[in-house]
């Protein structure tokens, strides 16, 4: 795969393994075929979400369905256009008619600039948070601390936020703190 997933699996409150999703897949059946009731979470590093794996055949088959096959067939490429409407008021349509292009390469444009400018900061940030919330939701949740956490997880205040979680399970807390501000480590 070009551009990995990196996840995380946690069995209980115990970190498991971290890495390419494949090699996740891998040790978590490894780790239910020795313990079959073991609770076992699979996150998604880039925002948080729970992975389901499917974790049925050999080792191979279970790589195989979760590495993408090359689709690439003869003919121009599908460039993934999507026709939607979009409602607008009248003034943005007569300023997308002046712009070079058509109305769909202005806004096209634009989103392009608009995502760029996002992405290079607090959009970033902000995913992060969100990613990290999605996770501590999940795993910390139903612990003390959590709605304060949070609130400090939101305010990027990491003292309190070291405060308020100051009980939950030493892996939880690095997690989080590694989702929401990419420190390795943290406890």
């Amino acid at each position: 795969m070009t551009d990995p997933t990196l996840c995380t699996a946690f069995a209980a409150d115990r970190l498991l393994a971290a890495g390419p999703l494949p090699d996740i897949a891998l040790a978590v059946k490894a780790a239910l075929a020795a313990d079959p009731v073991l609770p076992v979470l699979v996150f998604d590093d880039r925002n948080g979400a729970v992975i389901d794996l499917d974790l049925r055949g050999s080792d191979a088959e279970i790589v195989a369905r979760l590495i993408p096959a090359e689709t690439r067939g003869r003919g121009r490429p599908k460039l993934g256009v999507v026709a939607r409407e979009i409602t607008l008021l009248p003034r943005h349509w007569d300023w997308l008619s002046t712009q070079p292009g058509g109305a769909s390469q202005a806004l096209r444009r634009l989103i392009d600039q608009a995502r760029k400018a996002e992405e290079s900061g607090a959009g970033e940030a902000r995913a992060r948070r969100e990613a990290a919330y999605r996770f501590m939701s999940a795993m910390a949740g139903d612990r003390p601390g959590f709605e304060e956490a949070s609130r400090a997880l939101f305010a990027d205040d990491r003292a309190r936020f070291d405060a308020e979680s100051r009980a939950w399970p030493l892996d939880i807390r690095r997690h989080a703190r590694r989702l929401a501000w990419q420190e390795e480590g943290a406890a």
